[in-house]
């Protein structure tokens, strides 16, 4: 197996973040300097550059449609801003309250399908799949500061939630919408997706850096300034936590079924068997890089875990193969490897698994084609 470049763009400062269209077919690339580029995933030819935030762009959020091609941005200013994919043009700007405050985290509510068939997935132990938007589900998070608020996609304000006691630091959606988590300094607050009421303050002390949910919504994961990886079974009121890293975890991702969980937080891949009654008892699979990591990403489907060093190695593994019986009856588990020439700073799969992007601190953004 290899990874084989597809394309290559250079940005006029490292990439901030990027970000696939919901149909695959757009590559959004945010560099720090303020500037947002679209790109034609097919050919890697730039179809649009809008100006983003004078300041700087923090973040990018596609609404989760295929049938729509809304790209939001936010940055260091005290404003979201709402973009048409296909013309390039800038269609929509929601103010924020916060003064001389900026945006740093966008989470789109998951678009769901039809009622009936999420329950039925949710009873067989999937995750929700994804369809065309109602009016209910077309919320977008924004945080800013310690204010979390609620937008509809023509930049209106849905609801403003009550201030958390500290900065916000992250956002995730659990996987059928119904709850909000966001993390601040202290712990996780989960909110309701249909009237946004307060469900409950899940209480940390320290510092988050980001969150996850198992594509089950069962677990809650943040990777920890401590640093250290925590485990909530909201449903349950059971934690667990997992330390034992050199460096802050900033950077975890589940896989498609759930059961495995990736962490960043030193030079090696920590991955956490997350099934049954969870990780608590059990021996982390440990992929080794030469650097510490700082990005890690699962396929959406497929089973290949990314995960990227900072000085510049983006290896993929096969965790089932890391795992397996003896460690070594499935194979090899490291599948290939790539080396840039700077770190990366985002990595994102397409929606079909068939491209890995890659941004970097150089500026450049890679697409690369996973060949058997």
């Amino acid at each position: 197996m290899e990874l084989v470049k597809h394309w290559a763009a250079q940005l006029d400062d490292y990439v901030i973040d990027l970000a696939w269209s919901p149909d695959g077919e757009r590559l959004g690339v945010a560099s720090a300097a303020g500037p947002i580029s679209l790109y034609a995933v097919s050919t890697g030819a730039l179809l649009h550059t809008a100006p983003g935030h004078a300041d700087g762009t923090n973040c990018l959020a596609w609404q989760p449609s295929a049938k729509t091609q809304l790209l939001v941005s936010g940055g260091q200013e005290p404003r979201i801003k709402f973009w048409d994919a296909i013309s390039g043009q800038h269609c929509a700007t929601a103010e924020l309250e916060t003064g001389s405050g900026w945006c740093e985290h966008l989470a789109w509510k998951p678009a769901l399908a039809d009622s009936a068939e999420t329950d039925e997935a949710a009873a067989n132990g999937a995750a929700p799949r994804t369809g065309s938007p109602n009016k209910e589900n077309c919320v977008l998070a924004a945080a800013s500061g310690r204010q979390l608020y609620a937008l509809r996609p023509d930049g209106s304000l849905a609801h403003r939630f009550a201030p958390a006691p500290k900065s916000l630091s992250a956002l995730a959606w659990s996987p059928d919408g119904k709850t909000l988590a966001a993390a601040y300094y202290g712990g996780v607050q989960l909110w309701d997706g249909a009237d946004f009421s307060l469900q409950k303050d899940l209480p940390y002390v320290g510092g988050i850096a980001c969150l996850a949910w198992s594509p089950d919504g069962h677990w809650l994961v943040s990777g920890n300034h401590d640093p250290s990886v925590h485990l909530w079974r909201p449903a349950e009121d059971l934690e667990l936590q997992m330390s034992g890293y050199s460096h802050k975890v900033n950077a975890i991702a589940f896989d498609a079924r759930g059961r495995w969980l990736a962490t960043s937080g030193g030079s090696d891949c920590c991955v956490w068997d997350c099934s049954g009654a969870g990780p608590e008892g059990r021996a982390p699979a440990m992929l080794p890089h030469d650097a510490k990591l700082c990005a890690v990403a699962f396929q959406n489907t497929h089973g290949l875990l990314a995960a990227a060093s900072e000085e510049g190695t983006v290896k993929l593994w096969s965790v089932e193969r890391a795992l397996s019986s003896a460690g070594n009856t499935g194979g090899k588990p490291l599948r290939a490897t790539v080396t840039m020439p700077a770190a990366a700073t985002r990595l994102a799969w397409s929606p079909d698994d068939s491209l890995l992007a890659i941004g970097t601190t150089q500026g450049i953004v890679y697409t690369l084609k996973v060949s058997p």
